[in-house]
């Protein structure tokens, strides 16, 4: 029962009156992988880069989001260019959301050390909700039955300046308000949100075995708060990170970073909810593998930027 009554009020939360709901969540270890946020971010890391990050949101409420990402970039033409493709899946309850985005960027140089990058993205979401899931009393309401897919392409676009120690980056990855379902009722007023992004952050060197970047994201969603992320994350030798943010109203969050190997990097995050919910969930936890390699020909002499 409780079951029922948890997937009724997601239900609630994504199909509701005039909501406009944030269908790309923001994962606590974006810092490591920023193309999940800013199409500009492609190829900045130089290499072939690829990240897969699992996020396990609420534990212990039945239906609570569950999200995966999987991400592919890389520079061509002498880091002048970068492209990427980035693959989501967000589960909540009894909606699935599947989502496909290229990604695209051009590498400015500004200076010896500094470049801004424009960038752009397109792709699409397949949004899936089967209502075959619940225990429903009114049999009587033909919109609670079976399964309702539906198809919402999007586009998006970013800058992002980057230099040796500092970045600063502003994006508008989704920018269509697409109807959530296409029901001839109340709920087809459901409606994805924009949402902008600003960040940035700086790196300080107390010494060359020890570095610490504080950066923080900038969250402005159409008809909601502004939010943020304060984050200050430490590494020594770029080998083992340890750090924390402060999402605002929402959680304070425990990160770490382990080079496994020279090119794969284990990231996790750990998330103590300050909301109610903490009477009901254990927070949430995250887990990111990224992989960087050169491709001979094509990143040959290219310096790879630090992970951090």
């Amino acid at each position: 029962m409780k079951k029922n009554i948890f997937y009724i009020i997601l239900l609630l939360m994504v199909f509701s009156g005039n909501l406009k709901g944030q269908p790309h969540p923001v994962s606590s270890l974006y810092m490591f992988d920023q193309l999940l946020i800013n199409p500009a971010f492609s190829g900045v890391p130089v290499q072939f880069s690829t990240t897969f990050i699992h996020r396990d949101q609420w534990v212990n409420l039945p239906g609570a989001p569950k999200t995966n990402t999987f991400t592919m970039q890389s520079s061509f033409f002498k880091a002048r260019v970068g492209v990427g493709m980035i693959f989501t899946n967000d589960k909540i309850g009894i909606h699935d959301d599947y989502g496909i985005y290229a990604t695209y960027a051009y590498h400015l140089p500004i200076t010896n050390k500094a470049k801004l990058s424009m960038g752009l993205q397109a792709g699409f979401n397949h949004l899936s909700s089967d209502f075959t899931m619940l225990n429903i009393r009114d049999m009587s309401d033909p919109n609670l039955f079976g399964r309702v897919t539906k198809m919402n392409p999007n586009f998006g676009a970013g800058l992002y300046y980057y230099a040796e120690n500092f970045y600063m980056g502003f994006s508008v990855p989704y920018m269509l308000e697409n109807k959530l379902v296409d029901i001839e009722s109340v709920l087809s007023e459901a409606k994805q949100s924009r949402n902008y992004y600003l960040n940035g952050g700086y790196t300080f060197t107390p010494n060359p075995n020890f570095k610490v970047t504080p950066s923080i994201l900038v969250r402005f969603q159409e008809g909601a708060p502004l939010g943020a992320d304060i984050n200050v994350m430490t590494s020594y030798k770029e080998i083992v990170g340890l750090g924390m943010s402060y999402r605002s109203n929402d959680a304070f969050i425990f990160l770490f970073q382990l080079r496994l190997f020279q090119n794969l990097h284990l990231g996790y995050a750990y998330d103590y909810t300050l909301s109610d919910l903490n009477q009901y969930s254990r927070g949430s936890h995250e887990i990111l593998l990224n992989y960087r390699f050169q491709i001979p020909g094509i990143h040959k002499g290219l310096l790879c930027p630090a992970y951090f």
